[in-house]
């Protein structure tokens, strides 16, 4: 996480003074709580409350104490009863570091997934608009990197959204099956503490119970929520990907907007580059590269050990902050990208019709050619043209064997470009719910 890459709308979330805060509200929801049971004063309650919760904890301070003790919870605890004072004894009564570690961690994950999700909007949002705009520009659908048949530039976009959208629904999930909350105790079996303070600290935190979490919230949770990003992380570089190949100079058909004083190059003046898609792709392997930790956080000793705590405490915040900073600036290329139309359809008519050749192969076959011969004709016509030898069309015409099929009318109709776009709307209703 380094500021380069990072929003602090994100950032603010995995700040300590943030999560001694929500250690705080664990605490004191506790405290209320444990009150509420008879377990301590209800004077200590409130007191906890007004002394504390809209105090600034003291971040030098409580690395000064957690140097001593070597135990981050215990100094934030120390701490907080020189703010509270005598009543601080009653704080953290039955509970065990990890409640309030393991809580906070869900608290911090599901405020890092609401952002995200409206990061997904924005993406959708410009998706959705850029995609109706070329909703039927024509240009080249290619596989292997080779011409195929015609598409859409819509089409490449609604390709994008029907994918991001799947990807919020992902996401929608993903936090649900996070946000739990364990006030259980040493071991998980509430020995210490009555289960109905983590049933109120949950509701207060707005979480909801962990079914059974042994002393640790089970990672495998925590691993679908990273895993979950890794998906999206994917998706972000492959939209960039698509940038970057449709930038290369021989083809252009869109790019990067390139602002009022940019520079693309130190040594040569001339060039545009795609450094924002470049820059995505580079992100996304990073947000990816946490999940193969994430994933063997799954396996703890025992009722619990710590091993996965120092893994989540890089990837929680740099999961987070680089996608964050990824999709919102992947909404930005797709709502600024320049899109050259004319350029589509130089590169459509490249090949000299030959993205067509699938049609007069169904034709052939349609007036009584066998498949392989069908295959044969249209194949030794096709060849000559990538070698830059003659028109598909006239070399069609001129083949003997072809004519006993197919009239030059009949070859003229099968290089017809709006036959290839006929199903556009279908498709459009199936991503968009409107044509």
């Amino acid at each position: 996480m380094i500021p380069r890459y990072s929003r602090p709308e994100m950032t603010a979330i995995w700040e300590p003074q943030t999560r001694f805060k929500i250690w705080f509200e664990i605490e004191a929801h506790a405290a209320d709580a444990l009150a509420e049971l008879g377990t301590i004063p209800k004077d200590a309650a409130r007191t906890i409350w007004a002394k504390a919760k809209d105090a600034t904890f003291d971040v030098a301070r409580i690395d000064e104490i957690e140097r001593e003790t070597k135990h981050d919870v215990i100094a934030f605890l120390t701490h907080l009863a020189e703010i509270v004072g005598p009543e601080a004894r009653f704080v953290h009564q039955g509970m065990t570091s990890s409640d309030v570690l393991d809580t906070c961690l869900n608290v911090q994950l599901t405020r890092a997934a609401d952002l995200l999700l409206a990061d997904l909007d924005k993406v959708l949002a410009a998706l959705k608009k850029r995609a109706f705009e070329y909703k039927m520009t024509p240009t080249i659908g290619r596989s292997h990197g080779i011409h195929a048949e015609p598409v859409t530039f819509g089409l490449k976009l609604a390709y994008a959204y029907a994918e991001f959208s799947r990807a919020r629904e992902r996401l929608v999930a993903a936090r649900k099956e996070v946000a739990t909350c364990a006030i259980s105790g040493a071991v998980g079996t509430f020995a210490q503490i009555d289960p109905r303070v983590e049933a109120h600290v949950a509701k207060a935190m707005g979480l909801t119970p962990e079914p059974i979490s042994t002393q640790v919230i089970p990672r495998d949770r925590h691993a679908m929520y990273f895993a979950t990003l890794g998906v999206i992380a994917s998706s972000v570089e492959r939209i960039a990907t698509e940038v970057r190949h449709m930038q290369r100079t021989e083809v252009l058909e869109a790019e990067e907007f390139f602002s009022e004083g940019q520079k693309g190059s130190s040594a040569m003046p001339h060039k545009r580059n795609p450094v924002l898609s470049e820059n995505l792709t580079g992100l996304a392997r990073m947000v990816r590269g946490y999940v193969t930790p994430a994933m063997e956080n799954v396996v703890l000793w025992h009722e619990r050990d710590i091993s996965h705590s120092s893994v989540e405490r890089m990837i929680g915040p740099d999961a987070t902050v680089t996608l964050d900073f990824a999709l919102v600036r992947l909404a930005g290329l797709i709502e600024k990208l320049l899109v050259y139309p004319a350029n589509m359809e130089k590169n459509l008519d490249r090949l000299g019709g030959l993205v067509h050749s699938q049609r007069l192969l169904i034709a052939l076959t349609q007036k009584g050619a066998s498949r392989e011969d069908s295959y044969k004709l249209v194949q030794r016509n096709a060849m000559p043209v990538w070698r830059g030898e003659g028109d598909f069309k006239t070399l069609l015409k001129q083949d003997a064997e072809v004519k006993k099929y197919l009239t030059d009318a009949e070859i003229d109709e099968q290089f017809d470009l709006a036959y290839h776009l006929k199903h556009v709307d279908t498709i459009f209703k199936r991503v968009f719910g409107e044509g």
